[in-house]
């Protein structure tokens, strides 16, 4: 299998669905691709109806193309993230892993066109984000759940409203800012510098205003992260984490226990924003993203001082904090659900407390005249 061989199979599995995400490359299965959420099998002349370890193997090499950091680290870890480019076509992340002893492969297709913070129709907790001068703000979820996006969209109002240098440390480079009001520098692991630690060392150096970084893996990069921010920069990075709160007990994770109160007190003071996204299936097909914001006053810094207690509880102080462009995954997928968006069982699925949801979802179909139970025939016994 050659390069050009490769080129056409990839070319293939994209034409093959619309609305195409990532591309699966697994021993025992067909060549598969992620459409709307759904995994589906691409036909092929000749046909691959079950991979066996020697194609996926050399369709990973291909990959790779002779990179001997890259083949290093696979050997080494098991896996590696490398970028990909099909000439004309679309770029991606990949990611060569081991298992059982072969290599799989998954394309994530990267989107070439900026999106804005209208376009993807993002709360407006990520306009407030653009507008913030220093601070960290850390957007979370699971891996494809839309964070690198959202944080594209919020790097592009930046560049649309302020003159500033901005760095991002990612891994690999998935969106290509332009140069307009803002100056961007973007820098790629492994090919720009080694780790996330040292690229956020070197860029603390570099005069910027902003700092992305893409994710934050470990204690060394909070602890640098955390330091920019408490000297004046804007720190926007990723966390895998399931809703705001839990990502204050992560960060702390990283820490021994003696420095925990330290570290409460450097987050109380830099934290701006938690942003947590989950994409739902939507009614008619597609997805649709609900969020878990978290922004910062008084009650939320005093919870991460002193850990949360009865009524000071992070979903409480979401749930009080509308007006200042809070909510709770719960409060976004009932709005969802009321709108058509997504349906029942998708809101009880996704959501983080079932009764909270299931007595908004009540609500709303006792406004509509709809039934809220399926018992029926239920009668008074008559008196004797």
């Amino acid at each position: 299998m050659r390069k050009q061989e490769v080129d056409y199979i990839i070319t293939r599995m994209l034409d093959a669905y619309g609305n195409v995400s990532d591309l699966n490359i697994t021993v025992g299965k067909p060549f598969q691709v992620e459409s709307s959420g759904q995994l589906a099998a691409v036909e092929m002349e000749p046909s691959f109806k079950e991979l066996t370890p020697f194609q996926t193997e050399i369709f990973a090499l291909n990959l790779i193309n002779k990179n001997r950091r890259l083949t290093e680290t696979l050997i080494r870890e098991g896996s590696c993230d490398l970028s990909y480019i099909l000439p004309g076509k679309a770029r991606f992340r990949v990611n060569i892993f081991s298992q059982r002893g072969m290599y799989s492969s998954v394309l994530r297709k990267l989107e070439t066109k900026i999106p804005t913070i209208e376009d993807l129709k993002l709360p407006g907790a990520f306009g407030r984000i653009a507008q913030e001068r220093n601070g960290i703000v850390f957007v979370t979820g699971a891996t494809g759940s839309g964070k690198t996006t959202s944080l594209a969209a919020v790097l592009n109002a930046v560049n649309e409203s302020k003159t500033v240098h901005v760095i991002t440390l990612e891994d690999p480079v998935e969106y290509s800012h332009p140069h307009k009001k803002s100056t961007f520098n973007q820098r790629e692991l492994g090919k720009d510098f080694d780790t996330f630690a040292h690229g956020l060392r070197a860029a603390l150096r570099q005069a910027p205003k902003i700092i992305l970084v893409g994710e934050m893996r470990d204690r060394e990069t909070v602890e640098i992260g955390l330091s920019a921010a408490e000297t004046g920069h804007l720190v926007l990075s990723t966390l895998h984490t399931v809703t705001a709160g839990q990502s204050v007990e992560r960060l702390l994770g990283f820490f021994n226990i003696e420095e925990e109160k330290q570290i409460r007190m450097r987050l109380s003071g830099t934290i701006r924003w938690i942003v947590c996204q989950r994409l739902l299936p939507k009614l008619g097909g597609g997805r649709i993203a609900a969020f878990d914001i978290m922004g910062t006053n008084l009650r939320v810094q005093e919870s991460i001082l002193h850990g949360e207690s009865e009524g000071k509880t992070f979903y409480e102080i979401q749930e009080a904090g509308r007006a200042f462009g809070m909510t709770t995954f719960d409060e976004y997928i009932i709005g969802l659900f009321e709108k058509g968006a997504i349906s029942e069982d998708t809101a009880l699925s996704y959501c983080t407390r079932k009764a909270i949801v299931g007595r908004g979802i009540d609500i709303i179909k006792n406004r509509r005249g709809e039934s809220t139970t399926d018992i029926t025939g239920l009668e008074l016994e008559g008196r004797a």
